[in-house]
């Protein structure tokens, strides 16, 4: 079993900046396809950014391209989502997920793990 913890959400003007980590535990998530979903009330989940094993797969969403940055640090069995530029609709629970295997990255079915989410509000 894997357990992730996300941190780093907060109240934020538009225009600024959060650093969101995930923090795993239970065992290594070196092997894991990692993302970062989103959501807003009634809306779905939605997929943000991924990362693969050793980095070599990045993939974000259109929304995001240009001013989110996924990255991992193995070592620390952590990931992180640096967002940048923020915007009132970046407004959402943060959520970290991982998956042994992965086929559509912004498929939420194929994710084994969950953390619990941060909020994120950007304000206007």
């Amino acid at each position: 079993q894997v357990q992730l913890v996300e941190s780093g959400g907060g109240l934020v003007q538009a225009g600024g900046s959060l650093r969101l980590s995930c923090a795993a535990s239970g065992r290594t998530i070196s092997s894991y396809f990692m993302a970062w979903f989103r959501q807003t009330p009634g809306k779905e989940r939605e997929f943000v950014a991924g990362i693969s094993r050793s980095s070599v797969i990045v993939r974000y969403a259109d929304s995001v391209k240009g001013r989110f940055t996924v990255s991992r640090d193995d070592a620390k069995n952590t990931v992180t989502l640096q967002m940048s530029s923020l915007k009132p609709e970046d407004t959402a629970v943060y959520y970290c997920a991982g998956a042994s295997a992965i086929t559509r990255p912004t498929n939420t079915a194929q994710y084994d793990y969950w953390g619990q989410g941060t909020q994120v509000t950007v304000s206007s």
